[in-house]
């Protein structure tokens, strides 16, 4: 499979990148910053998502393309949203799919509730988390004929090796059975593969948790 990774240089982007090539998938690493990109076995571009240049040609014969994109770094969280809407209409005449690295903040704790609205969310990612929120807004509200997968993380998304199964869930916020929402990274990233390579929950936001 043909994988393009936008974001590759991120934390998250990066054991993507990762784990598609042990998988053996053909991948392209899309980044602001190429030079950083010292994987081996991988086709490296170099694209700006701030700039307006047309991205579609640099997406063009790829089967899916996963999208790890935050306003974090560069304090610009419209970013987030514009570039879903911009990858949903530049895949619109393809038969590409579009995997969407989401957050935690706008599953919900109950009916309608979300969880960034908690008065215990911490203030420093209330931003990006609202900013994710707005993004999922425009897969759900798209009318392009993009075929497309959000994917929340837990509400802890940690560093570390696959610690085995992990669950999929929905819209809702779940826990184990210490109460804890997490995720490691890897297990993320085993999850968000699996969905590009089984196609199970197209136009759907999943949520991936232990």
């Amino acid at each position: 499979m043909n994988i393009t990774i936008l974001g590759a240089t991120g934390w998250i982007g990066g054991e993507l990148t990762a784990q598609a090539l042990l998988r053996g998938h053909q991948i392209t690493a899309v980044a602001r910053n190429p030079e950083k990109l010292t994987t081996n076995n991988i086709t490296v571009k170099s694209f700006d998502l701030q700039s307006n240049d047309d991205i579609t040609p640099l997406l063009t014969g790829t089967d899916v393309v996963i999208a790890s994109i935050g306003g974090r770094a560069e304090g610009n969280h419209e970013l987030v949203a514009r570039t879903a809407k911009r990858l949903l209409t530049a895949l619109s005449g393809s038969n590409t799919r579009l995997l969407w690295v989401g957050g935690a903040g706008s599953l919900e704790v109950s009916p309608g509730v979300t969880l960034v609205s908690s008065p215990d969310f911490p203030a420093e990612y209330k931003d990006e988390a609202l900013a994710q929120g707005e993004a999922l807004d425009v897969f759900r509200a798209s009318n392009t004929a993009t075929k497309w997968t959000f994917v929340s993380p837990a509400a802890v998304i940690y560093p570390g090796t696959s610690e085995g199964a992990y669950r999929i869930g929905g819209d809702a916020f779940f826990t184990n059975e210490q109460g804890e929402s997490k995720i490691s990274v890897a297990d993320y990233a085993r999850a968000m593969l699996d969905e590009a390579q089984n196609a199970a929950h197209i136009n759907q936001r999943i949520s991936v948790a232990y």
